[in-house]
């Protein structure tokens, strides 16, 4: 131990002129209190320190703050230089850093449940007010790489897991790019994302999938956790209301055809305790946006995820997607978002609010989707009510090329409906 002291005083370590002006500042202080007050403690030398100064109180105090400065200067430089040694990307203002990290740490315990690009976007906001975020996130997923993915290697998908742990990562814009990286050529590479495969090999390493994102997570400095909500491998069923089935995430959209209901394969399956857990001790609980049948309500088809959301005491918000999907709700308003919610949750009571955007998309913008088939989510007030939810609705969107939410405004939103009940 003694010896790992030492280490301190190695050269290179940028320490050693801080801890001297420490010393000098504390040692003014010292001789500055000597003089004001004539103190005894040190009277073998006290009278030729009262001769250096003339006994002056006004030399005394000047000491004492001089030695104050000395001692301020070598306490925030000393920890800048040990905080950046660590962290090399923090910002220069350090009790910013601190007193931002410590707010986040004091923020709502908010759980989030979905997957896809809406819930990712909705985190890159609720970060910025919280590091008590668990993201649970849907495990149906079977197309492209994850899919091929979870076929060959035999794990659970991890593409949506891999974008909510970026959109809660604290990281630098090139680790997030490198992460999201995509395989344009190589045998047997081309078409996967880097950060798949990295989910994949960290999988195998700790033997674990659950362990494996835990790890993924310290490696980009998430703010929260993210969380499987079953660790069962599923397929997604989807019946049609013309009689006719798909099973396959990636197969259920089909344009022409109406979804009545989803369902998971095989049905019975356990969830991950730890997103229990937390649904029962949060503060806030956020379901969507995202697609609705093949996002939203997989993880609703998790038994003890609904149960805890009817048991959880905390303020439940459905932010309600801005546009329709083709081949999965066609035509769909607000309500019959929250109607399809509702119905595979067996009508339990697991939504108290719903999030809508009232500002109308441009006229550019609605050619643009209606060539795809996509329109904006129409708001039935009256028929929500009648649910009895409460609705609330704001400018929620970007006015980008593509429409989505506005991930500012979005937690802005959610984080005002937390405080109306706090």
């Amino acid at each position: 131990m003694p010896m790992a002291k030492l280490k301190w005083l190695y050269p290179g370590m940028r320490v050693k002129r801080w801890l001297a002006l420490l010393i000098l500042g504390i040692f003014g202080i010292a001789v500055g209190l000597t003089v004001l007050f004539h103190l005894p403690w040190m009277s073998s030398i006290e009278q030729q320190i009262l001769e250096w100064f003339n006994g002056s109180y006004t030399y005394g105090a000047l000491l004492i703050l001089l030695g104050a400065a000395c001692v301020i200067v070598a306490i925030r430089c000393g920890l800048n230089s040990v905080v950046r040694a660590i962290k090399p990307q923090i910002s220069s203002d350090l009790a910013s850093e601190l007193y931002k990290q410590r707010s986040l740490e004091k923020g709502p315990h908010i759980v989030v449940i979905g997957g896809g690009t809406g819930l990712s976007t909705m985190l890159r906001g609720l970060k910025e007010y919280s590091a008590n975020i668990t993201a649970i996130v849907t495990v149906a997923d079977n197309g492209g790489s994850s899919g091929r993915i979870r076929d060959e290697l035999g794990i659970l998908p991890p593409g949506d897991i891999r974008n909510t742990v970026i959109a809660l990562a604290d990281t630098e814009p090139l680790m997030e790019k490198l992460f999201q990286y995509r395989f344009s050529w190589g045998e047997g590479l081309k078409g996967h994302s880097f950060g798949n495969l990295f989910l994949a090999a960290m999988a195998d390493i700790t033997g674990d999938f659950e362990e494996s994102i835990k790890e993924f997570s310290k490696v980009l400095a998430v703010r929260g956790k993210v969380l499987p909500s079953t660790l069962a491998t599923v397929q997604l069923k989807a019946e049609y209301t013309d009689g006719t089935e798909t099973v396959g995430e990636a197969e259920i959209p089909q344009p022409g055809k109406e979804i009545s209901r989803v369902s998971l394969v095989p049905s019975e399956v356990k969830a991950v305790p730890e997103a229990v857990q937390a649904i029962l001790d949060a503060d806030l609980i956020v379901l969507g946006p995202g697609s609705l049948y093949t996002s939203v309500i997989p993880n609703l088809l998790v038994d003890p995820i609904v149960e805890a959301l009817e048991q959880a005491e905390a303020i439940k918000v459905y932010v309600c997607n801005v546009m329709t999907q083709p081949g999965e709700t066609t035509g769909f308003s607000a309500s019959d978002h929250v109607y399809a919610l509702l119905k595979h949750a067996d009508f339990r009571p697991i939504i108290d609010y719903v999030l809508v955007n009232d500002t109308p998309i441009s006229s550019w913008q609605a050619e643009k989707y209606a060539e795809q088939g996509a329109y904006p989510v129409q708001l039935d007030r009256n028929r929500l009510e009648n649910m009895g939810l409460e609705v609330v609705t704001g400018s929620l969107i970007d006015h980008a090329d593509l429409v989505r939410h506005n991930s500012a405004r979005l937690a802005e939103a959610l984080l005002r409906i937390w405080e109306k009940h706090r």
